[in-house]
């Protein structure tokens, strides 16, 4: 009987665990928050109710807690010298309020609040709340640049009074402007110290190690198929240690190693042919595809033209490209930039179509001209997918230059590979390989943090729109 209680004990504390989650995520800002924190925050949760009439709290009393509505109705009425365009407001099931728990000196309550009928909320204890959430430093960011972004919208305090409590070694939030309630604001970030925090928090996290035994396993098949175990389908290929006596060699065999100098120059010719590849691909499908997205009629004319050329593989243009072009090195520039231009095109225009048209709509019904909407409202919206086409335009941009390179050039990573196997020089080839994974990475995640870096202002127009 006893364990038959202790499960139906244990059942029932799942169950309301499970409910508190589910209101978390009803609520603003918790809703971006990932279930694994949510199940954190909700077991430092207090279910307390109130009788209507009942007061929570008094303004100017400390500050250690914030709420949020279970059910019922709570009215939140601003103290004397702090504006708002809205002094009072009912709060309901999912509001969150009692903020100033989480602004910088923990100030006293900024409003008095009182439970209209029988009313049930949840307190959650602030302190504990920002370790949480210093566990996921991007996610804290997010959260508290959502809470500065509600403080900015309705409310109006002293800007020394509206700072969000500072994160652990991380980032700053500050709303210029703030209050007990409600939100949105500016954000101030220390790059170096967030960046050296998160590096901090990832070296914490499981992730370096995963990817350690990810390539371990790898590099150990590797070994053991090639040289231990001689399997029939490997046992032809350079071995690891081969591979790696050449490449770290000061006088290597078959004369590319780290320390000769036409090794770094096969890099920089790569580099600069894709870069130029890539700006070529951005500077022109990103146009296009948003005009493919915004204009039917244009689509109507292009996108058929474009659909049908899109399918052709780079090595059929390269007959093509030699007769167009003169010279070496840009047939080869031309075959890389195809491929990363159609990925560009594609996915930018796959943004616009994703924008919700209620958007546009109220723009127009505000008197905005179609250069507004276009600039304000379609640009902007299409950016997630943009860098998103970005990321995918650089990788298949290093993958069609070594196809051109294989075919077409002198110089470069794809050069090498295509030279070292007519030239039987096998470590050489795999050299080659992993030299272009490693580049590879490196260029998609510059493209990855650029566009992070660019859409910072996602997190305060997120905000502002679901709150409204």
């Amino acid at each position: 009987m006893s364990n038959v209680k202790g499960f139906q004990e244990y059942a029932e504390e799942a169950r309301l665990n499970e409910e508190l989650v589910t209101l978390l995520k009803e609520s603003m800002p918790f809703h971006v928050i990932s279930d694994r924190l949510l199940e954190r925050i909700a077991a430092i949760a207090r279910r307390v109710s109130y009788d209507p009439g009942e007061v929570i709290y008094h303004g100017g009393e400390p500050s250690d807690d914030i709420f949020i509505v279970v059910s019922g109705r709570i009215e939140h009425a601003l103290v004397q010298g702090v504006a708002s365009s809205t002094p009072i407001r009912t709060m309901e099931r999912g509001d969150v309020f009692g903020w100033a728990a989480l602004l910088k000196d923990r100030p006293g309550r900024l409003a008095k609040t009182t439970s209209l009928s029988a009313s049930e909320v949840l307190r959650v204890d602030a302190h504990k709340l920002v370790e949480i959430l210093d566990t996921d430093p991007t996610t804290a960011d997010t959260v508290m640049s959502r809470f500065a972004t509600m403080i900015t919208k309705d409310f109006a305090v002293s800007e020394d009074r509206a700072q969000v409590a500072p994160q652990r070694k991380g980032s700053r939030v500050a709303a210029r402007g703030g209050g007990n309630g409600g939100g949105g604001g500016q954000q101030t970030i220390s790059g170096i110290s967030l960046t050296m925090f998160r590096f901090a928090q990832w070296l914490r996290s499981p992730r370096p190690y995963l990817m350690f035994i990810g390539f371990s396993i790898l590099i150990g098949f590797w070994f053991f198929a090639v040289e231990v175990w001689k399997l029939p389908r490997f046992r032809e290929m350079p071995g690891l240690t081969e591979v790696w006596r050449e490449w770290l060699s000061t006088d290597p065999i078959y004369g590319l190693s780290i320390y000769v100098p036409e090794y770094y120059t096969h890099i920089w010719v790569s580099i600069r042919r894709v870069l130029i590849a890539f700006a070529l691909a951005t500077g022109l499908g990103v146009p296009l595809g948003l005009f493919l997205g915004w204009s039917l009629k244009f689509k109507e004319y292009v996108f058929p033209v474009f659909e049908t050329l899109r399918p052709i593989p780079v090595l059929a243009w390269v007959p093509l490209s030699i007769l167009m072009f003169t010279g070496l090195e840009t047939p080869v520039i031309f075959l890389t930039f195809l491929a990363s231009f159609y990925a560009t095109a594609l996915n930018t225009m796959l943004g616009v179509q994703s924008i919700d048209e209620s958007y546009s709509r109220a723009a127009y019904c505000l008197g905005a001209n179609h250069r507004q909407v276009f600039r304000h409202i379609v640009i902007p919206g299409a950016m997630p997918f943009i860098f998103t086409g970005l990321q995918i335009s650089i990788g298949v941009a290093w993958f069609s230059l070594v196809a051109a390179e294989m075919v077409s050039g002198q110089y470069g990573l794809g050069y090498v590979i295509n030279t070292s196997y007519t030239m039987v020089r096998y470590p050489t080839i795999v050299i080659g390989m992993v030299t272009l994974g490693i580049i590879g990475y490196a260029t998609s995640a510059m493209v990855r943090l650029m566009g992070d870096h660019l859409m910072q202002w996602r997190v305060r127009e997120l905000a502002l729109g679901e709150q409204s």
